[in-house]
């Protein structure tokens, strides 16, 4: 007995985790923090390149173009079915004849730690980026740009020191990725909110991690204000800002009676949603530049079909929402509860193609779409649009990307001019969607498709081994 209880000592001290303050103070560490912040400012300086670019792609291809072409009342309906069936083929080749997949696939959740990417993967992964969502697919940035983030901040250490460990790659990726996901999140905080939970960084490594990418992120946001005044261009297109909802500042309980089936259907249509995603995946696999472009000419049919059907623009199909987020809820009373159902209709068909398809980010339109569900819901007795469009919204993040304290805290960010009313509400339905979401995955016939989100493996980076390498 005696032995036994000494082994299981000594077995528990082996595997407490190490206090990371002599680290944190070491030479090394403030050498690292150094590094963080150039890294900071390159990959800031790289987001901001590459979200201007997909912006400037839409305008060209979706306003300029047509105009040039004669078409000065806006391009035909037919217009997005060359496009879309060219960013297939061109999404396809980067997928198959270059480095890195193009990127992981947005089905499976945005994908954090792990190895780094390599800047080898770099081309193929910006190439399939700037085709899928500039081109005007239903996909969102932020995978492309932690994929930039990491990869080019790799770049940059190996640049100045080629012997350097995988546990200060590790680290110094992880910074690019804070930097770069910051730049479209409009803050430092979420990016490091989102990032922390999807990684799972334990107490003992999570300043190591913490410290360098907060700090590379706030002066990458700083250097990105920069560029916007310098230049111009106003990130406002293209980055999350606080919604034009009407104050509330207290919630009722027919609000709070509400809240849970909005979040219970939420959960049930982005698991189809998901579902669908990887089904697609799995069917465009071995035929890449054959399908890629069928799946496009698919979601522009789509568009198209909603257009039609309901007078709208085929832009409120197209795209990841995020530039037409503001306008569809300052816009809600134009809508009618049938045009908000086949809106959900055809963009979820599309979401669910796009991210099992080409390559992007899966927050953007599980945004739109769940503010388009609040929408719908606000038409109910005693749940107001500011609280529908809140539940909606964080419902929706927390199904697909399975992240509640990021669902919580980028619901707040996109409510936060509205009071502090809906607050509880976001965090009962983002409860029970989550716990939906998860009981979902559990059936049968969803544990052969949804594939678990993935493991970090910067756990396994001791704190004190990459301020030891620097």
């Amino acid at each position: 007995m005696a032995e036994s209880g000494a082994a299981a000592t000594k077995d528990s001290s082996s595997t407490a985790p190490e206090d990371p303050s002599s680290t944190l103070l070491s030479k090394g560490f403030l050498g690292l923090l150094v590094i963080a912040a150039v890294v900071g400012v390159l990959v800031s300086l790289a987001a901001w390149c590459f979200v201007e670019l997909v912006y400037q792609m839409q305008r060209e291809l979706y306003t300029h173009l047509p105009s040039a072409l004669g078409y000065n009342h806006g391009p035909p309906l037919w217009w997005s079915l060359p496009i879309l069936a060219i960013a297939g083929l061109i999404t396809a080749f980067a997928i198959v004849r270059l480095p890195g997949n193009g990127g992981h696939v947005a089905a499976e959740g945005l994908k954090v730690g792990g190895a780094p990417t390599q800047p080898i993967a770099l081309p193929g992964i910006i190439l399939a980026g700037l085709a899928s969502i500039g081109m005007g697919l239903v996909i969102g940035p932020e995978a492309p740009l932690i994929a930039l983030g990491g990869g080019l901040a790799v770049a940059t250490v190996k640049l100045a020191r080629k012997q350097a460990t995988s546990q200060v790659l590790v680290v110094v990726a992880a910074t690019g990725s804070f930097a770069a996901l910051s730049f479209v999140f409009g803050s430092p905080l979420i990016a490091a909110i989102l990032l922390i939970e999807a990684t799972g960084l334990g107490r003992a490594r999570l300043p190591i991690v913490l410290l360098p990418g907060l700090l590379g992120a706030a002066i990458g946001s700083l250097v990105s204000i920069g560029m916007g005044a310098f230049t111009g261009l106003s990130t406002s297109a293209y980055a999350l800002g606080a919604l034009p909802l009407p104050v509330y500042n207290r919630p009722t309980a027919a609000a709070f009676a509400w809240t849970i089936p909005l979040a219970l259907v939420v959960a049930v249509v982005a698991h189809l949603i998901r579902t669908g995603g990887l089904g697609t995946q799995r069917a465009v696999k071995s035929q890449q530049f054959l399908l890629l472009p069928l799946c496009g000419l698919i979601v522009s049919g789509l568009a198209i079909a909603f257009s039609q059907a309901t007078g709208k623009g085929v832009n409120e199909v197209l795209f990841s929402g995020q530039s037409a987020l503001p306008g569809l809820v300052s816009g809600a009373g134009t809508w009618s509860l049938s045009a908000l159902a086949l809106l959900i209709l055809f963009k979820g068909l599309g979401y669910s193609i796009s991210i099992g398809s080409f390559r992007g980010g899966p927050t953007f339109p599980a945004i739109f779409l769940g503010a388009a569900g609040g929408i719908m819901c606000s038409h109910l007795p005693g749940f107001p649009i500011t609280p529908a469009v809140a539940v909606g919204i964080g419902a929706a993040i927390v199904a697909i990307l399975r992240l509640p304290l990021s669902a919580v805290v980028v619901t707040a960010l996109l409510t936060s001019k509205a009071g502090p009313g809906a607050e509880p509400l976001v965090i009962l339905g983002v409860v029970v969607s989550y716990l939906a979401t998860l009981g979902l995955s559990a059936l049968p016939t969803a544990k052969s498709t949804i594939v678990p989100a993935p493991t970090n493996r910067s756990e396994d980076v001791p704190p004190s081994a990459a301020a030891q390498a620097v």
